[in-house]
């Protein structure tokens, strides 16, 4: 019995990490319920006074967008919004009962106050909270109807709502940044060992399409947890004491990201016969791996291998106080000695790369634990382990932060301005539509042509929001049918559909806009049933309300201040090619024997202005989109620069190594291909200003044969150049080959001797 308690605990334990490492955080969770609890206790609480049903639904809804519209991390900013929310909402709902009489004075003050609901976002977090709750609440007084002689009623039925929206969010389902962030650190652990998880099972796998399956593995678990490294470090100032806890972390998190991408490209590069490029990009079949001639010292290696991924495996999960033993410190301590180029197995250089790999993620695990668990025991600490230990600490001395000052255009070229009066415009055309749809529900026109203007910057991801909205809308239309023929007329079952339908809409909102739009017009379907105005025309409208909404939406984006697709991308690949440009000098500079700076930060920069560029490209790659050769450019460009980036971030790692540790010494020889780099990206950089600028990238020579003595270089493996060279010189490929999708010339080079 112990045995089967045991297996079924370890069982729930992979299952819990696995859903853990796919809602980094649990932030979709914590929403669902957080919005779900604030329903629950509105409707309650609501109930035992016996009111209406229709003051039912009003309070749900209230309640829901008193809890999704404040997005502040501190609990006390938090507060003072929900405080500001509830006059909010008062006089929204003054104003809806007031002018539900009076149609053209209602719709044009409609148009005033969504024009006002998107411009306030300029101030902030609460400016936007507080236009989104003036926005939805005069919304829920159309919905229900609302007169003045209800407004008392209406008055305490907000006031119950908000109570219990705070009660929920402070009590029920607390949103702290320390506790986001705790369980942040705990999902990039799960993701961080399933990274390890597949490469794994890269090793000894001799099936193309198991390995091919493999590398495709491998590829989105590091995607995965990039994109958990990239949301933890846009909490670290909020979930952290003080400044230096903060970088500190991030550059742990940074470390260690870094060192599994690196272990994963050099297992990858050990089963070529040459090299591998990064995981971005196709790689063909490969061969077996390599090593010595004998069959059974390729066997022995290949279960060496295995057994020190299982060991890093190991050190990875098992990082809490509670886990600390001999066995695991004999593990680490073995992994660790890999750094010694004397402790590395006899093999070919690819394999012993491989080895030198998992000594430097296990480094990177060690300081991943020491930043998370404070100070750990070192009795039994080898040389190598207490070598690093002296390394971190000689790190954290180094760190410092600084702040730039935000750069924002103002007037009409400020984005809340301009989409200020593109949904004004566009609320104008949807109302005159709406109401020659239908005079009763023409607000549905409204709400779709408002949400598909929330959190885009271009009219191509507009004209995409509004397709995902519509082929939700008709999916849910469908399941609300069918949910309100099995409801009937059991309130309270239909209130529990509600409640799943919230939950679903708020938990998958990040991940698919079609699943959000489906739960919601399922939701709605419900409360047509609920307030005894369901019928299948009410639902047919609501699909025709939608389109008509979303076609309104992307007229304006068109007509009125319009930012074209390609502006946009043009935009972002910019500010990817100067964040690129920074962190790549600034890495070499150092690596050369230059001052220190902050590289971390300055890769976290590159890595969100990247994450821009790929989410202002969607457009352009979308399976819709009749430009065929646009969408291919577009992933082209933006998996050049995914591996671009990869190889600026290894530079940068490594250069944050050069002023801590004692056998790795700067090269100032480095630094000359490093100006051939951010030359050749100040050329495209200048092109895309210019396309009529004459300048070329230089191309032609290795970064090998521009240094003195390669074969020297080469010949040193603990040199910092030979560690970097590989980066340099598929980072100089990389932005070389960005020319020609960019219609660059390069400059007419002779043939060299590649080292």
């Amino acid at each position: 019995m112990t045995q089967a308690r045991q297996r079924a605990r370890q069982a729930w334990t992979a299952v819990w990490d696995r859903f853990v490492a796919s809602d980094p955080g649990l932030i979709r969770l914590m929403a669902g319920l957080r919005t779900v609890a604030s329903i629950v206790l509105t409707l309650a609480v609501l109930a035992a006074f016996q009111i209406p049903v229709n003051l039912l639904v009003a309070g749900a809804m209230a309640a829901m967008v008193a809890t999704f519209a404040i997005s502040e991390p501190l609990p006390r900013d938090q507060a003072i919004t929900l405080a500001w929310g509830l006059p909010t909402g008062f006089a929204a709902m003054s104003l809806g009962a007031l002018l539900n009489r009076y149609v053209i004075l209602g719709d044009l003050f409609f148009v005033a106050l969504i024009f006002a609901a998107v411009y306030v976002r300029r101030f902030g977090e609460r400016g936007t909270a507080l236009g989104l709750v003036g926005f939805q609440i005069y919304f829920v007084s159309l919905f229900v109807r609302a007169s003045l002689s209800g407004l008392p009623e209406l008055y305490g039925t907000l006031f119950a709502a908000f109570c219990c929206a705070a009660v929920a969010r402070f009590a029920l389902v607390p949103a702290t940044p320390e506790h986001t962030l705790q369980r942040l650190r705990r999902a990039f652990r799960a993701r961080l060992a399933q990274v390890v998880d597949a490469q794994l099972a890269l090793v000894g796998e001799a099936s193309p399409d198991k390995v091919d399956k493999a590398v495709d593995e491998l590829r989105r678990q590091n995607a995965r947890l990039h994109e958990c490294a990239l949301m933890i470090q846009g909490r670290l100032e909020d979930g952290t004491r003080d400044a230096a806890t903060a970088a500190l972390l991030q550059r742990r998190i940074a470390d260690a990201e870094i060192a599994a991408e690196r272990l994963g490209v050099l297992l990858l590069k050990a089963r070529h016969s040459e090299s591998a490029d990064t995981l971005t990009l196709h790689l063909p079949d490969p061969p077996a791996l390599d090593a010595p001639a004998a069959g059974s010292v390729e066997d022995e290696m290949t279960r060496r291998l295995r057994r020190d991924l299982s060991g890093l495996h190991l050190l990875i999960t098992r990082l809490a106080p509670a886990d600390r033993g001999t066995g695991l410190a004999v593990v680490r301590n073995r992994l660790l000695d890999y750094r010694d180029e004397e402790n590395l197995p006899r093999a070919s250089l690819a394999v012993q790369d491989t080895f030198r790999g998992i000594g430097e993620t296990a480094r990177a695990v060690l300081g991943l634990r020491l930043a998370l668990d404070g100070p750990q025991d070192d009795s039994d600490d080898s040389p190598e382990a207490t070598r690093s230990r002296e390394e971190f600490d000689a790190e954290d001395v180094s760190i410092a932060r600084e702040e730039e000052p935000e750069d924002e255009q103002g007037g009409l070229q400020r984005p809340t301005t301009r989409a200020a009066f593109q949904v004004g415009v566009g609320s104008a055309l949807a109302i005159v539509g709406g109401e020659l749809l239908s005079s009763q529900r023409w607000y549905w026109a409204v709400l779709t042509c408002w949400v598909v203007f929330l959190n885009t910057s271009s009219t191509g991801e507009i004209l995409v929001k509004g397709y995902r909205r519509l082929l939700g809308t008709v999916i849910g239309v469908i399941a609300g049918v069918v949910l309100a023929g099995l409801v009937g007329h059991h309130t309270w079952t239909a209130f529990t559909l509600v409640l799943l339908c919230v939950f679903g809409a708020f938990f998958t909102a990040p991940l698919s806009y079609v699943l959000m739009s489906f739960f919601l017009t399922a939701m709605l379907g419900l409360l047509y049933t609920l307030l005894s105005t369901y019928n299948i025309a009410v639902l047919e409208l609501r699909i025709e309300e939608t389109a008509l909404g979303a076609a309104c939406g992307i007229i304006a984006a068109v007509l009125v201040l319009p930012v074209r697709t390609h502006q946009h991308t043009d935009q972002q690949l910019r500010e990817v090619l100067s964040k690129l440009g920074e962190v790549s000098s600034a890495a070499v500079e150092q690596l050369s024997g230059g001052p220190a700076a902050d590289l971390l930060d300055l890769a976290r920069e590159l890595d969100t202005a990247l994450d821009d560029l790929r989410r202002s490209t969607r457009p352009l790659t979308h399976p819709i989109t009749p430009l065929r050769v646009r969408r291919r450019t577009a992933r082209y460009l933006v998996a050049l620069l995914e591996t671009c980036a990869y190889h600026a971030r290894s530079l940068a790692a490594t250069a944050e190594l050069v002023p801590s540790s004692t056998r790795i010494a700067a090269d100032p020889r480095l630094e000359r291909a490093g100006h051939r780099i951010r030359r050749n990206l100040d050329v495209l950089i200048e092109h895309l200003d210019d396309e009529d600028a004459s300048s070329e990238v230089e191309s032609g020579a290795s970064v090998a044969s521009m240094l003195e003595g390669p074969e020297a270089i080469v010949s040193r493996p603990g040199s910092v150049t030979f560690r970097v060279l590989r980066h340099l010189q598929r980072l100089d490929e990389g932005v070389v080959g960005l020319s020609r999708p960019l219609g660059v010339k390069p400059a007419e080079t002779r043939p060299t001797r590649a080292a």
